[in-house]
C-alpha cells in the first residue's frame, strides 16, 4: 500500500473517528494493525504498531495529547483491529 492509500483521519479530544458512528481513542490506534503515523506538531510520526513489522521496527513513543491527526491503512471498514491478535 503506497502512502497515497491512507487516509488521514482529523483527531480531536484523544479521538478519530474510526469507522462511521464509531470513534477510537487515539492510545488505541497506536496498537492497531492500520495504524500506520501520527501527525504531532505538524510533522507526521510512525505508529507504535509498527514496532513488530519486520520493514519498520518503529520503537519511538507518541505523545497521544499533541496528535491532530491518523494516517490510517484501513480501506476495507474494518475498523480498529489489534495487533496483539496478530503477535501473540
Amino acid at each position: 500500500m503506497t502512502d497515497e492509500d491512507n487516509r488521514i483521519l482529523p483527531a480531536a479530544g484523544g479521538r478519530v473517528q474510526c469507522l462511521p458512528g464509531k470513534k477510537e481513542a487515539l492510545e488505541n490506534c497506536g496498537f492497531c494493525i492500520h495504524c500506520r503515523e501520527f501527525r504531532v506538531g505538524g510533522k507526521f510520526v510512525k505508529s507504535p504498531s509498527l514496532a513488530y513489522c519486520t520493514k519498520c521496527r518503529v520503537t519511538e513513543r507518541v505523545d497521544f495529547t499533541r496528535v491532530t491527526a491518523v494516517k490510517c491503512a484501513d480501506r476495507q471498514g474494518e475498523g480498529f483491529h489489534s495487533i496483539t491478535s496478530i503477535i501473540s
